[in-house]
């Protein structure tokens, strides 16, 4: 799997940091349970950008009620686990993650929060009965009540109720970065992919307010944010269900318009919704970043009917052609599964010259695996799993030497990035640009993070820049 792009789903643990970060106010939720204060907590982040911002709402939400965060479980009262189920190794990690925290003691209260949370509800309570909570993302406005209940005595708690629009937003949100922010615009999915469980975990499609997100970025900015991040499970089937009725296009260059914003990216693309209107609004608004991740999954046709994808290759390449015409270089990523049930080598075949006709700039590829409550489930012609190893790693050496031909044509260009990290064993400063590729580069100045500038390509890599400020 390529590294060098951050997007997609199950690629990252991430914990909560300690940073003193200014608390982001939201839409105010009503509260009605008691927080014993100086409590502390902590919690371990699996999956997607909506997965680390989910833990950002939680985080503030416990932060407002008189938790303290702390650096490891073993410091906490509290233990949250925030979970990804898109593939059964990731919900897999879940329990032994949890057996691994067993050990810390009767006196913790642990709690499984997120897409395993609501996979499998209260049956997490039989197979770890030292977990207390189990609380799925439409439930984290909940999560005062739900503490308050273990607080009172309470043994076992849960929060799964999907049939909820107020999902968007906590109380409190703590940003766990001081210039690049997460906005979610809509959640859950109406599409039923044969493979996916989203749409058991995350819900039905529900949209955001054009004026809600809008007052949110304008807040975002004013507190010196410079990039936003729009997120959603299809993030470009938004329509605004305000009498303004935006669509997703119409909302990027409002998003893009709003004073103090230099970047806005959005992720995840379904191709059934991406329209030329987003390519054109990208060509034509400047702080709309240069990058579209676009997951295919397949480059059969036959697989992708299968698949449930609403689309065919023919299709896809279309719309691959007009951002590959676009007048901006945008870069595109996509997402790919070998050993669909049925996946024929000539199927496999398909996906490896659609790579060749897409020329993408990194991709996520997975080995299929089969998960509860989907259709794919019970599909037959089940493709054996050292076959699907053998595609995999022809797929990802394939994209290997795809990536390394474009990465070298970039040696010699100049791109403006945003200082994220510093890399202290290599002595290097990492930007990302706006075509979200990530750049390692030297520079004499000691305090760049955060900040935009000139960085000029001189060494390139399958998964990797490398470069020199120019100053």
């Amino acid at each position: 799997m390529s590294k060098t792009f951050d997007v997609g789903v199950e690629r990252l643990t991430a914990k909560f940091q300690l940073d003193e970060r200014a608390l982001q106010p939201s839409s105010p939720a009503p509260v009605t349970a008691s927080i014993a204060p100086g409590k502390a907590f902590y919690i371990e982040t699996f999956g997607c950008q909506m997965n680390v911002h989910d833990s950002e709402k939680v985080a503030g939400v416990l932060l407002e009620h008189g938790y303290r965060a702390v650096d490891s479980a073993a410091q906490a009262d509290l233990v949250l686990l925030n979970t990804c189920s898109i593939r059964e190794k990731a919900a897999q990690k879940v329990f032994a993650r949890l057996g691994d925290w067993k050990a810390d003691g009767n006196e913790k209260i642990f709690g499984v929060l997120g897409c395993v949370a609501q996979q499998e509800g209260r049956g997490i309570f039989k197979r770890a009965p030292w977990v207390s909570l189990v609380c799925g993302s439409a439930s984290y406005r909940l999560l005062p009540e739900l503490l308050g209940e273990l607080e009172a005595g309470g043994r076992r708690v849960s929060g799964l109720d999907l049939d909820t629009d107020e999902t968007f937003e906590t109380e409190i949100t703590r940003r766990d970065n001081s210039f690049r922010a997460y906005l979610t615009i809509i959640e859950g999915c109406d599409y039923s992919c044969a493979y996916c469980v989203v749409p058991h975990t995350r819900g039905p499609e529900r949209s955001r307010p054009s004026d809600s997100v809008l007052t949110e970025a304008r807040r975002l900015a004013g507190d010196g944010y410079t990039e936003i991040q729009l997120l959603g499970q299809t993030v470009n089937s938004y329509r605004d269900p305000s009498p303004r009725g935006l669509n997703f296009a119409g909302l990027l260059r409002e998003v893009a318009a709003v004073r103090g914003i230099r970047r806005v990216r959005f992720t995840t693309s379904h191709p059934n919704d991406f329209t030329h209107e987003i390519v054109e609004a990208i060509d034509s608004t400047p702080a709309l970043c240069e990058h579209v991740h676009l997951p295919v999954q397949s480059g059969s046709t036959r697989v992708l009917r299968a698949m449930r994808r609403t689309y065919t290759r023919e299709e896809y390449l279309e719309k691959l052609f007009w951002i590959r015409n676009a007048r901006r270089p945008i870069s595109v990523t996509s997402d790919i599964i070998v050993g669909f049930p049925g996946e024929t080598q000539s199927d496999f075949d398909d996906t490896l010259s659609l790579l060749d006709a897409a020329g993408y700039d990194a991709i996520f590829s997975f080995k299929y695996s089969p998960r509860p409550n989907t259709t794919a489930l019970t599909m037959p012609d089940a493709v054996p799993e050292e076959e699907k190893g053998r595609r995999l790693a022809i797929l990802q050496e394939r994209q290997r030497e795809i990536q390394a031909g474009r990465n070298e044509k970039l040696v010699g260009s100049e791109f403006e990035v945003l200082v994220d990290a510093w890399h202290a064993a290599k002595g290097q400063w990492a930007g990302r640009t706006s075509g979200n590729r990530i750049i390692n580069f030297t520079s004499p100045d000691e305090s760049l993070l955060g900040q935009y500038l000139q960085v000029r390509v001189t060494r390139a890599g399958p998964n990797s820049l490398v470069g020199e400020q120019v100053v």
